[in-house]
């Protein structure tokens, strides 16, 4: 979300795909709550913060978005958060939570603005900031790709060019060689399917090469993650997938198919449940709405299960999960940036009790920012005010100190119980979340 994206652009046809299931008999009973209240996520759990260069940034170089805004395509990114700007004070905030991961981006339009040159200035900036992470005791977590590429690859189609990945490829390992050192978790490309998603939306990629787009990601997946070990042995590497309620399987295998055998964890961003009523506008990265869409923390508890069936053994760790607000107004139902925050983190703990492989944790987002197309969504744990406060104030909401408390603490009380009880029958991973539920 971010989005983390956000974003369910294919929550409309999760949506379908849910609305058709019914599910059958029980199959086995569901996993009982731990006898005694769920344990603490230990000493080695990695508690992080996300972000992504573009969303948050400012000073924003020639780029597919910025050709996108002055097309008229989405609302003006003015100057985001200003992280260029205000770097120092965000990790300061970020390391005051207690996190162990900060996850940004390095973004390709400001590195390589033309064609076989880099600018200097913006990598010394960018060591600036990977080395204030560092100096923070924190670990960052390296994004190569998050839906942003330079306006020179635009111009001549984006990931419709052949020549696409061997550009792209020449800029990642340049990052990679430069950033090993520092031991970066690494994400390679940000939610391919939603990257996807969202160049179907704003018109930059015409349907008949959504298919091509996939596999040039997947191959510079693939590519750029044997550059990465061949950099930095112990590296550990993924392409963080956007999980889709009730769609999981049709939308994100086909990728993961790809790229399975080049997965050191498994990245997985959970925002919403599925979405039975919200129009597909509503529904897509950016668009009004999404504060709208249903929530339904117990689902981060199958998106996860969802993957530790499918590769056994293997980390997983949470890259992004938030929840938006309308202009940071009290949601209509009462529930809380805190309440979601401790709900999702209990059944984070229920995963790992029950054997799940948990690696760690990134909350979506430390602060506000530009959700693809519109300031209105906020997910930030400081509030920043981008069209009306010129000073850009960070704003502690309610979840900053329970963050601070939860990671000092391993996670919330063994006698925690959610605020919102489980539904009996969940449609996140069918037929599954219902024949198998978790109960409380």
């Amino acid at each position: 979300m971010g989005q983390s994206s956000r974003r369910r652009i294919l929550a409309a046809g999760a949506a379908a795909a849910a609305a058709v299931f019914v599910p059958g008999p029980a199959s086995a009973a569901p996993p009982p709550a731990p006898s005694g209240g769920v344990p603490p996520l230990g000493d080695g759990f990695l508690w992080g913060v996300s972000s992504s260069g573009f969303q948050t940034e400012g000073h924003a170089a020639d780029s597919n978005w910025t050709r996108y805004i002055g097309a008229g395509k989405a609302d003006p990114c003015l100057e985001a958060v200003r992280f260029w700007d205000y770097y120092a004070d965000d990790v300061t905030h970020a390391a005051q939570l207690g996190v162990k991961v900060y996850r940004i981006s390095i973004e390709w339009a400001r590195v390589q603005p033309n064609p076989g040159s880099w600018d200097d200035a913006a990598l010394i900036a960018y060591d600036g900031i990977v080395d204030a992470i560092v100096r923070a005791g924190m670990r960052p977590m390296l994004t190569l790709d998050h839906w942003v590429y330079p306006g020179w690859a635009a111009a001549r189609g984006g990931w419709q060019h052949p020549d696409m990945v061997r550009d792209w490829l020449t800029n990642a390992r340049k990052m990679v060689d430069r950033y090993a050192s520092r031991n970066p978790l690494w994400v390679t490309i940000n939610e391919p399917i939603a990257y996807i998603g969202t160049e179907l939306r704003i018109g930059a990629l015409p349907q008949s090469a959504a298919t091509t787009m996939r596999d040039r990601l997947a191959q510079a997946h693939n590519e750029i993650y044997d550059h990465i070990h061949h950099a930095h042995a112990d590296a550990m590497v993924t392409s963080n997938l956007g999980f889709v309620p009730g769609a999981e399987t049709s939308v994100n295998q086909p990728f993961v198919d790809k790229v399975a055998n080049k997965l050191d964890f498994l990245g997985v961003d959970y925002y919403f449940g599925p979405d039975p009523g919200t129009t597909a506008a509503g529904s897509s990265a950016g668009a009004p709405g999404m504060w709208q869409l249903p929530l339904q923390t117990e689902g981060i508890y199958y998106a996860l299960r969802h993957y530790a069936k499918l590769f056994p053994g293997k980390p997983l760790y949470v890259v992004e999960n938030g929840m938006p607000t309308e202009n940071g107004k009290p949601r209509p139902d009462g529930y809380t940036r805190a309440d979601h925050l401790r709900d999702t983190v209990y059944w984070l703990q229920r995963a790992k009790a029950d054997g799940m492989n948990l690696l760690g944790y990134n909350y979506w987002s430390l602060t506000d920012n530009y959700e693809w197309g519109s300031y209105t969504p906020r997910f930030g744990l400081y509030t920043v005010d981008v069209t009306t406060d010129p000073s850009l104030t960070r704003k502690p909401t309610d979840a900053v100190a329970v963050y601070r408390d939860i990671t000092r603490a391993g996670g919330v009380p063994a006698n925690y119980r959610p605020t919102r009880a489980p539904l009996a029958c969940s449609k996140v991973d069918p037929p599954d979340s219902c024949s198998k539920p978790v109960v409380v």
